[in-house]
């Protein structure tokens, strides 16, 4: 029988208005130490999210995703939190803010293959 791993997980979304606290889900980050795994999906869904909040900035909103994505992966141009170890980029990515781009709370798993657990979680949750 495969082994399982621990995973982590969490859901990115976008709050256009933080006082109103709706949002619509736009990715999911997975972090597996065992693994050594950290990835983020998103997708923005234009029409939708114009929808809920018809004066949202989009370029602005990518340009905040971007940031996430760059810190993820450990890129040089997402700064010096980029630079940390994996767990410490996820758990600054999934901490709590009252900005446009938040994560939901950690979830806990058991997985066999981290990246088909995040496509597997990505098509549940965003799609």
């Amino acid at each position: 029988m495969p082994e399982r791993h621990l995973f982590e997980y969490a859901v990115i979304r976008v709050v256009p208005r933080v006082e109103r606290e709706e949002f619509l889900n736009v990715g999911v980050i997975l972090y597996c130490k065992q693994r050594k795994f950290l990835q983020l999906r998103c997708n923005v869904d234009e029409n939708r999210l114009q929808a809920l909040c018809c004066d949202l900035d989009l370029d602005e909103l990518k340009s905040h995703l971007n940031a996430f994505e760059q810190i993820c992966i450990g890129s040089k141009t997402g700064g010096p939190i980029a630079q940390l170890e994996p767990a410490e980029r996820f758990r600054w990515l999934t901490a709590y803010r009252s900005t446009i781009v938040q994560a939901s709370r950690v979830h806990p798993g058991l997985c066999i293959e981290p990246e088909a657990t995040l496509e597997k979680l990505y098509a549940q949750l965003v799609l």
